[in-house]
């Protein structure tokens, strides 16, 4: 079992201090955050991506090449990747490339996302979000898995002769989550491809995701991947923790109610009832975690949003030290006692090279360097005179 925690990237008004943090304190923060993850003894550390103020993070693979170089074993990924907007091509290099540099210490987690404007500015139709994320992945599946692809869809230009650089560390490509909130397409494409499901679990009733992860596990089952039990489950989460009830509940407060993505809305009681928010002890961020088993079944991923809502970098970094130090430590246990044994642990590029392999030697790909001109990409063959008039 896999514990983290995730960042939406938020730049928002601390409203105890009055003070909003610049884009720079922002991003410094959240290396700090990263690194305390690690320390504390956690394992994944995720960051979503956005092309809007107020958030910063733009360039997730940027940020978690440089917290990788900063950290040993901490697993980055993101929460999430966008398929929609994002160039399936640009995706297979970019990751790719933080494969290697992290020395596999890394997956991703693809969505939709949730801002509709980022559609026209990366030239796209929002009106075709869920047929150009299919049409997406299934790209950007194949340039992970072939060395040379042809391909032609509808939504971007033909691929002739194509190789994605760099190939896959060990040529196995990094696992891939997808992200939902609500789609159960998602999940069906999440379960045809054999990858994990992610469910957001933050905003809505468990009911609501009870429904998307049956579905995704009885089709994960449908398409032969394994029995029900063996799909790939991810979940999201949200905590403030303090020492004492009382005392979190009265830090937490302030924050609750100007948060933008829930200000003005229930009470912070009426929506902790209703949704996976806990503010409270250690012990009752136990107790409520747990009923997530109950809820969903055997799972491989919790990760916990601490950060978000103007909280200052203190708070959170206190919110790590309660979270590795007196909250994980008994999940694991508890959770590890109950947990089935058909169910898997989660995958690791270790654990996929180890699938693929075997004790037999790794493959590392060469792609071959003179299956063009070495500038221009083009076929040897091709009339030199029309290449300098391009």
């Amino acid at each position: 079992m896999q514990f983290g925690v995730f960042s939406v990237s938020d730049i928002t008004r601390d409203p105890v201090s009055g003070e909003t943090p610049s884009e720079a304190e922002r991003i410094d923060a959240i290396v700090q955050i990263a690194k305390k993850t690690e320390e504390v003894g956690l394992d994944v550390f995720a960051i979503g991506e956005h092309h809007n103020p107020p958030f910063f993070s733009s360039a997730p693979t940027t940020l978690l090449a440089h917290i990788a170089a900063l950290t040993e074993r901490l697993i980055v990924t993101t929460s999430t990747t966008l398929i929609t907007t994002n160039d399936p091509v640009r995706i297979a290099e970019e990751y790719a490339m933080l494969q290697h540099l992290s020395k596999g210490r890394m997956d991703l987690m693809l969505g939709r996302g949730n801002t509709a404007p980022v559609y026209p500015w990366f030239g796209q139709d929002i009106r075709q979000s869920l047929p150009l994320g299919l049409e997406n992945y299934n790209l950007l599946h194949r340039l992970w898995r072939e060395d040379v692809v042809d391909w032609e869809g509808k939504f971007r230009t033909p691929l002739q002769g194509f190789t994605s650089t760099p190939r896959p560390l060990d040529d196995v490509p990094p696992f891939v989550w997808h992200g939902s909130i609500r789609s159960p397409e998602i999940a069906e494409q999440a379960a045809y491809y054999g990858d994990g499901f992610f469910a957001n679990h933050i905003f809505w009733p468990k009911e609501h995701y009870m429904r998307l992860i049956t579905f995704y596990r009885q089709r994960y089952a449908h398409y032969g991947h394994g029995s029900e039990k063996q799909a790939i489950v991810g979940l999201g989460g949200q905590a403030y923790i303090a020492k004492r009830s009382q005392q979190a509940v009265k830090e937490f407060r302030p924050y609750f109610n100007e948060a933008p993505v829930y200000g003005n809305g229930p009470t912070m009681e009426d929506f902790a009832d209703q949704t996976p928010l806990t503010v409270g002890s250690p012990q009752e961020v136990i107790d409520k975690t747990l009923t997530f088993r109950e809820h969903f079944g055997d799972y491989q991923r919790q990760l916990f949003l601490i950060d978000h809502a103007g909280l200052p970098l203190k708070m959170v970094l206190n919110q790590l030290e309660l979270l590795g130090g007196e909250v994980v430590p008994v999940l694991r246990k508890e959770l590890a006692a109950k947990r089935d044994p058909e169910v898997p642990e989660a995958p690791t590029h270790q654990s996929l090279v180890k699938a693929k392999y075997g004790d037999g030697p790794v493959r590392q790909p060469r792609p071959n360097a003179n299956r063009g001109d070495n500038v221009t990409g083009g076929s040897p063959y091709q009339d030199t005179d029309a290449v300098q008039a391009g």
